[in-house]
């Protein structure tokens, strides 16, 4: 079933993120569509939930105010699961695609071949700069998203603050070649943890904004994520070996 709200009080894209998190946390909430700029949330669930609950979960003392809404925009009368897979996943697939395009380019000798290490390299570096922009835009809202689901920022709250600034020096190491055994290294040991939670949250089918592309977007979790981290991962490995060929 789906119910819709109003939110009053958000002002950012930090806030939206915020609001989502914290409705998404309840058991009986399966999806959640917001906008700061309507004040309108379309809120999927499995149950019916009170207001004072959903209020709750947002925070009683909190700036954030939810009410019964009557009515809503036809934009938000779907929840996120009726969204297409290409809709959903569009500005990923857009930014995959750049990355790969440039890094292809940019590698490409004169006499038109490509060497494969540096192609991955010029591509891990444009992932790991792109992706941390989108992050760098507001990070505290990334830290939130992402320590709902991280294993060590659940632990530790200051490196989901950290994170985008450690995706920022790995993709600025890659772009100059700078110690490449150290850097694929840490790329192996980071990204290889940051899986583990995104592998622990799809296999317990849990309704989780992605924070790969900080607040910006709204994407779900999914094996798309899971791609995303190891496919970094299978590439500093690949590095490493064939550097010591």
């Amino acid at each position: 079933m789906v119910h819709t709200y109003k939110i009053s009080g958000m002002t950012c894209s930090g806030c939206e993120a915020t609001v989502k998190s914290n409705l998404l946390k309840l058991p009986e909430v399966e999806s959640v569509e917001l906008s700061k700029d309507t004040g309108v949330a379309t809120i999927g669930m499995s149950k019916d939930i009170s207001v004072s609950d959903l209020q709750n979960a947002i925070g009683v003392n909190s700036k954030y105010y939810i009410s019964e809404a009557s009515s809503h925009p036809d934009s938000y009368r779907e929840s996120v699961e009726s969204k297409s897979w290409l809709a959903t996943y569009k500005p990923l697939i857009i930014l995959f695609s750049l990355i790969f395009s440039v890094s292809l380019i940019a590698s490409k000798k004169v006499d038109g071949t490509v060497e494969i290490t540096t192609w991955m390299r010029y591509f891990m570096a444009g992932f790991f700069l792109c992706f941390s922009y989108f992050k760098l835009i507001n990070v505290k809202a990334f830290a939130d998203s992402y320590g709902m689901y991280d294993v060590v920022a659940k632990q530790i709250k200051a490196w989901g603050f950290i994170y985008p600034f450690v995706e920022l020096a790995l993709g600025i190491l890659f772009a100059m070649n700078l110690y490449p055994l150290y850097t694929n290294i840490a790329t192996i040991a980071i990204m290889g943890i940051s899986s583990i939670g995104v592998i622990q949250s799809v296999a317990s089918k849990k309704k989780i904004q992605c924070a790969c592309l900080g607040a910006v977007f709204n994407l779900p979790m999914s094996t798309i994520t899971i791609i995303e981290d190891l496919l970094m991962v299978m590439m500093a490995g690949v590095m490493i070996w064939m550097g010591m060929k």
